[in-house]
């Protein structure tokens, strides 16, 4: 059996702890070496301008997770124009990583019924297997508009492939909100995210 890595895209704006523990519980469950963290140049659901420059997710990402060796950090989707598509990812990082690793994309379980809208998604699910990390009490959403593009048998794979992980009541939204208003984020986030949000002025209040 070859390596198995856990891939976590994401905007990570800021990366947070809710983020690091479900991907910790997902690598225990699933028995992953080591999780890569993706921090997205460009993600295609959201406006650029709703996200900070690239290069500060990316260090509050390295940041978060120095010194853990479960985790690494990627800089794939930063040297590639456009948006940030999924499949592109994880050609580039299977190339990169060869075939004798057993690849995984980790999603949230808010992200369930948004993959109808991802891009070559029928590609993407017979490329790698995605796993969702769900939340205590998760209600499987309608993906009547995923069946009609994978199929069910692909939907039914889907909904069943998700990991139970804790409930952690942590968003980046909130994260960001506190900082504009001037309030802590310790324990929200890993403290040299938390001072590097400060150092840098980072979410309108330095």
């Amino acid at each position: 059996m070859g390596e198995r890595i856990g891939l976590y895209g994401g905007s990570f704006d800021p990366i947070h702890f809710g983020h690091l523990i479900s991907a910790r519980s997902v690598a225990e469950q699933l028995d992953f070496s080591r999780i890569i963290l993706i921090p997205s140049a460009r993600p295609p659901h959201k406006p650029t301008a709703a996200v900070i420059d690239a290069r500060h997710r990316l260090e509050m990402a390295r940041l978060a997770v120095a010194g853990d060796p479960l985790f690494e950090v990627s800089e794939v989707e930063l040297h590639r124009a456009g948006p940030s598509y999924s499949i592109d990812t994880v050609d580039e990082l299977g190339r990169q990583l060869g075939d004798q690793c057993d690849l995984f994309w980790i999603i949230g379980a808010d992200s369930l019924p948004e993959l109808a809208t991802w891009h070559r998604i029928g590609e993407l699910l017979d490329r790698i297997r995605i796993v969702t990390a769900a939340r205590p009490g998760f209600v499987v959403p309608d993906v009547t508009s995923l069946e009609a593009k994978v199929g069910a048998p692909a939907v039914e794979k889907l909904i069943s492939d998700r990991f139970r992980t804790p409930e952690i009541d942590i968003s980046a939204t909130g994260i960001r909100q506190r900082v504009r208003k001037g309030r802590s984020v310790r324990y929200l986030t890993p403290s040299p995210v938390a001072e590097y949000i400060a150092r840098e002025g980072l979410y309108g209040k330095a």
